[in-house]
């Protein structure tokens, strides 16, 4: 892969999914589906909205090591971004990601106590097309 910021944040742009790993408490790792990205620096730092109530966002209060698998399916093609995801619960970051027709998971607006953003910061990669996987370190 010559240019992996280019190929993998093209590979996120387009899908309508992700999946983000999270570790419970046994040290188990738990995988969810996701929303696509709202938002991304790169393909070191991607932001997902979600409910601050649910189980993925205890697990990274307790141990915020993560990852976050995009898949192409029509290629065959993936990318694994293994990092750590801090969940953030300020004004500034919940209006930075707040769409239209949000209420509809979030009643009470961009204030709702159970909507947060989630802050996903990759340290290395691993990525799968052609039969053939390659690891990359991800740069500040």
């Amino acid at each position: 892969m010559r240019d992996a910021e280019k190929t993998i944040g093209n590979m996120i742009d387009k899908q309508k999914t992700a999946f983000i790993a999270s570790v419970d408490e046994d040290g188990i790792p738990n995988m969810k589906a996701m929303l696509a990205p709202r938002k991304r620096e790169g393909i070191r730092i991607i932001y997902f909205s979600t409910n601050t109530s649910s189980q993925h966002v205890a697990q990274y209060r307790n141990n915020p090591k993560a990852g976050v698998y995009v898949y192409d399916r029509r290629f065959f093609r993936g990318v694994l971004l293994k990092g750590t995801m801090e969940v953030m619960e300020d004004s500034e970051h919940k209006e930075m990601l707040w769409q239209f027709g949000d209420t509809m998971y979030y009643p009470k607006g961009v204030t709702d106590p159970d909507y947060c953003v989630l802050r996903f910061t990759a340290a290395k990669g691993r990525y799968y097309s052609n039969f053939k996987s390659e690891d990359f370190d991800i740069k500040e």
